[in-house]
């Protein structure tokens, strides 16, 4: 167990500290500083509230009616006082939280995105699954249990130091005969808090030790429902076509027992916790009337004497069991930690065999041709798609590929284009760096339609004329009055629309090569006529590789290979 929780609190803190040495780290450092002097000032303003339980109920005891409006009065700026403190502690806080969680955010979207470490992240598996949640959702949770637990844990400490030495001078010595010897134990109700203390979070932790694994797998399968509920909204109409509603709501039944199964298990869990929790919160509130009682009544001390043991006690109670009272949320935090742990190891190790000891080496060649010297695909889970080959393509004459479908000609763009990690040799690139990509469906962000023209250059580097000629050009005319309409626009285009609005891109980019993976695969014959027309007028030094099997391709391409033979 103790080495179990080092490994934690080192994954904490790897994954806390790059935020405290960053370039934010002043700042943050000032706001975690003045939340901290907040918390310690709540603590000092409880020490006075103790204070002020035994003036009052003295005052109450005596009938001293001057001693009672003055104590009221003291009462009511120790509590505006608090109100305020506490106010402002909240609020700095949250803005510390949010500002942590701001700077983490795009640190790890940064990474998460560098090197097309997004895409790789498919060829993992379920070690990794959904990234989307743990950048969301588990960050938030990381930020939020950090700042939370620490300082709790930071109060509490400083409660306990405070209370302790009041609680001690309070409680007096508890003496007694135990087999013929006189037993005096000075400040016993500390004793006695910190035993009833330490039993509490040994029997919390025994009983509810299993949380946590039931939270990690509770955000998973969470995840996982509402994963499968995007894919089918995306995926509505290939779903209709088919009348595949019975077999996706199976699939949906069957990700959402896994969320009520685990929920279950939560449940049992949380209502054993419970049933201790709420038992130790009540008989720790009577438990220092009980052991306080024997002094008062023998007169050894007034009401207010016992008011004040019950609060000191309470605080020093509360101080010592802050793992019970936290023991959930310290489940929780420890479930993202051991997510985010696991989701930044793996971005380290696709970067790392991405960057460091590539099979496949994409690197700018010393002339305009682009080289495959003796280049292998492999399939992710092992085999050869494709056997080692070596081929020059010299502009000048555009290029069609052609072949069975399986063969590896979607994927032989993929390695050019530097995403596919798995076979082995090299690729050289011409030394110009303007290359661009049209897959069969072709990426169309949710927003303005201006921006998704010119995706992925921002939509302000276009006019609105250059954007209109393209759109029209492309055969997409009626679309040029909804340049700043936001829309789903891969829902709301057809598949012919969304490829010649990708042509459209093209001619807004000007690349030198242009890559087309079934790019028109969408389209009649005419419209695709139209749109290798159009690049070819408006594009004429721009060199074209095209994937395709419709035999009317040849027509436009000088040179053409059959790949995979």
């Amino acid at each position: 167990m103790r080495a179990s929780l080092k490994s934690f609190l080192g994954d904490s803190w790897v994954l806390a500290r790059p935020y405290w040495v960053s370039e934010e780290r002043w700042p943050a450092r000032g706001l975690l500083a003045a939340v901290i002097g907040l918390n310690l000032a709540l603590v000092y303003l409880n020490v006075l509230f103790n204070d002020w339980n035994n003036l009052f109920y003295n005052a109450m005891q005596d009938k001293d009616i001057e001693a009672f409006w003055h104590q009221l009065f003291r009462f009511s700026w120790l509590a505006f006082l608090f109100i305020a403190t506490a106010v402002y502690q909240l609020y700095l806080t949250q803005m510390l939280q949010i500002r942590w969680r701001r700077w983490l955010t795009e640190r790890t979207l940064a990474e998460f995105l560098a090197d097309h470490t997004y895409y790789r992240f498919q060829f993992l598996g379920q070690a990794t699954d959904n990234p989307d949640q743990r950048i969301a959702e588990d960050l938030r949770l990381f930020v939020y249990y950090t700042l939370d637990l620490s300082l709790g844990l930071l109060s509490s400490v400083v409660t306990l130091v405070s209370f302790v030495t009041i609680l001690w001078g309070l409680s007096g010595s508890l003496a007694f005969s135990l087999g013929g010897f006189d037993i005096e134990i000075p400040g016993y109700m500390v004793w006695v808090a910190l035993v009833y203390s330490a039993a509490g979070t040994w029997l919390t932790h025994v009983v509810g030790r299993s949380l946590a694994g039931l939270n990690f797998n509770q955000q998973r399968y969470e995840a996982d429902f509402r994963f499968s509920l995007v894919r089918l909204r995306e995926n509505a109409e290939g779903v209709a076509l088919y009348r595949g509603e019975q077999r996706e709501r199976d699939h949906l039944s069957a990700r959402f027992a896994q969320v009520v199964t685990n929920w279950w298990g939560i449940m049992r869990c949380r209502k054993r916790l419970t049933w201790f929790t709420s038992g130790y919160t009540q008989v720790a509130i009577i438990f220092p009337f009980l052991v306080s009682a024997p002094r008062y009544f023998s007169g050894a001390i007034q009401l207010g004497g016992v008011m004040q043991i019950s609060s000191a006690f309470g605080q020093v109670q509360t101080a010592l069991s802050w793992f019970v009272e936290a023991y959930v949320n310290v489940a929780e935090w420890r479930a993202a930690v051991t997510r985010l742990t696991s989701f930044h190891a793996a971005i380290a190790t696709i970067r790392a065999a991405g960057t460091l000891n590539p099979a496949i080496t994409v690197e700018t060649g010393p002339d305009q041709n682009l080289g495959l010297h003796a280049l292998r695909l492999d399939l992710p889970g092992g085999g050869s798609l494709v056997e080692p080959g070596t081929l020059t393509i010299e502009p000048g004459q555009w290029l069609l590929i052609t072949g069975p479908s399986g063969s590896g000609k979607s994927t032989l763009f993929r390695a050019i284009a530097g995403l596919w990690p798995f076979g082995c040799g090299r690729i050289t690139l011409p030394q110009t760096k303007r290359v661009l990509f049209l897959p069969q469906k072709p990426y169309l962000p949710i927003g303005p339609l201006r921006a998704a023209v010119a995706f992925p250059t921002a939509a302000e580097q276009f006019s609105d004329a250059a954007l209109a000629e393209a759109l029209t050009v492309c055969g997409l005319p009626a679309l040029v009055d909804r340049l700043d309409e936001s829309d789903h626009w891969a829902l709301r285009l057809s598949p012919g629309e969304q490829q010649r609005l990708a042509f459209a891109r093209a001619v807004l980019h000007r690349p030198d090569w242009l890559f087309l993976d079934e790019a028109t695969a969408a389209c009649d014959a005419a419209t695709e006529a139209r749109l290798y027309t159009v690049v070819r007028e408006r594009l004429p030094t721009t060199m074209v590789v095209s994937i395709g099997h419709r035999a009317a391709l040849a027509e436009w391409h000088g040179r053409s290979l059959t790949w995979g033979q």
